[in-house]
């Protein structure tokens, strides 16, 4: 089954959220509105029950009287959905009136109300009823106990809530969607750099760039400087293959056609001799290739470390010479970048400073460099107090199989590797004059 976008997955997310939100807020809002709207009729009620009782009096006998005609015309109109009563307590609660909208209904007193007290219910006939306990005392001091009663349908209350709720489901809809709407603008906007990262490495691809090179947020820096290391470190072994490849079928051709004129008149130490070379050349070009070797993981090195190693064999190697190494660098410096590259761009420029140096080398290593408008993380700077490259030289020793001194024993492949490497890993290489050693000085720019 296709995966589904990041988009749509977060678009359903949040849809769910404001749809539970929105329903929370629209059972909270109509149960507030239906509890205001039984307080407001339960304080109407309260007022008919007091008109009830101001138009209601009391004969010498004792009996009460109630007036043909009341304040409020919902009570004489049936079917109104008004109705009132009095039951007297005496007589064991029995109705003695009852307003003409009451006719044909019975009224249910609760039980345990007091005198002067109120009891707001909803009975079984879906009415809402407001009941109030009264004392009366007659001219001659004879106390009469009433119960009078104020019910009016629940419709009343149930159509104000329905309207609330017809309502506040049209605006909560138009918010929902107002809002859904919104959200989806935001995700399109917030994950355009992914989708323009999506672009560019759909682009690099198909060969159209050779690296990350879009304007991205700085949340996502770290991930497009990891991918174009990687780009860059994948750049950098395949054209590193194709360099070992190409520089062994160049090797490989003077040893073969030995052996070829060999074949008319046998020599077997010349065929010993170019065997042994040809063994020599296929072990070199192998050592070369190692640093890729097997598929590992690519993570950070210590750019310290691999100085402080190279460092310590170089002085075992050149111990003839007495070096005297000034090393300034940092107790540690991590590298996103493979160790075996480090190694053959620090090992190859610190042997050939040692090889031209007259006793000092100097190595540096400075942090966040800016160099032709670009930004980089490490500047590594090697010098030595040799005579340094002649005038006109260093673009020639770049090349393949240029030595600066054909005197001096080497491939002249060393510094073109350097140079194919810093370049492959998008890094920058520059090569001048010490300013305090006099010498040559290699620095080194790594992104």
């Amino acid at each position: 089954m296709r995966a589904k976008s990041l988009s749509f997955r977060l678009l359903i997310a949040e849809g769910l959220v404001l749809l539970v939100f929105f329903a929370l807020v629209a059972v909270v809002l109509e149960q507030g509105f239906r509890d205001s709207a039984e307080k407001a009729l339960q304080e109407r009620l309260q007022i008919q029950i007091y008109s009830l009782l101001a138009a209601a009096e009391l004969d010498n006998t004792g009996d009460l009287l109630m007036p043909p005609s009341l304040p409020e015309p919902r009570f004489e109109t049936p079917g109104s959905g008004l109705y009132g009563f009095i039951q007297q307590v005496q007589t064991q609660k029995k109705t003695i009136w009852r307003s003409p909208s009451a006719i044909g209904l019975d009224v249910i007193s609760p039980a345990g109300l007091s005198a002067g007290n109120f009891a707001f219910l909803f009975d079984k006939q879906r009415r809402y009823a407001l009941h109030y306990d009264v004392v009366w005392q007659t001219v001659n001091g004879t106390q009469r106990e009433y119960i009078v009663t104020v019910e009016e349908d629940a419709r009343f209350v149930s159509d104000q809530v329905e309207q609330l709720q017809k309502t506040l489901r049209l605006w909560l809809l138009a918010i929902g969607i107002a809002l859904i709407s919104i959200q989806f603008a935001l995700l399109r906007w917030s994950l355009a750099p992914l989708r323009s990262i999506a672009k560019d490495l759909a682009a690099i691809e198909q060969g159209q760039k050779t690296h990350l090179d879009g304007q991205y947020p700085s949340e996502l820096q770290g991930l497009v400087g990891n991918l174009n290391a990687f780009i860059s470190i994948e750049r950098a072994h395949l054209e590193r293959y194709r360099n070992n490849l190409a520089d062994l079928a160049h090797s490989l051709k003077t040893p073969l056609a030995i052996l070829r004129g060999c074949l008319e008149s046998f020599n077997a130490a010349t065929v010993k001799e170019q065997i042994s070379r040809m063994d020599e050349i296929v072990e070199y070009q192998l050592h070369r290739a190692a640093a890729k070797g097997e598929q590992k993981a690519i993570k950070t090195v210590d750019l310290s470390v691999i100085i402080n190693k190279i460092t310590a064999s170089l002085n075992k190697v050149y111990i003839d010479k007495n070096i005297n190494f000034d090393i300034n660098i940092p107790d540690a410096c991590l590298i996103y970048c493979e160790e075996g590259d480090l190694y053959e761009i620090v090992g190859n420029l610190m042997d050939n400073a040692c090889k031209w140096c007259r006793q000092e080398v100097k190595v540096s290593i400075y942090l966040k460099q800016r160099k032709a408008r670009r930004d980089f993380s490490v500047l590594l700077e090697i010098e030595d107090d040799g005579p340094g490259i002649p005038v006109g030289k260093f673009n020639e020793i770049l090349k393949r199989g240029v030595r600066a001194d054909e005197n001096i024993n080497g491939h002249g492949i060393g510094m073109t590797v350097v140079y194919e490497l810093i370049g492959l890993l998008n890094g920058k290489l520059e090569g001048g004059k010490s300013d305090t050693l006099g010498g040559m000085r290699w620095s080194i720019y790594l992104p």
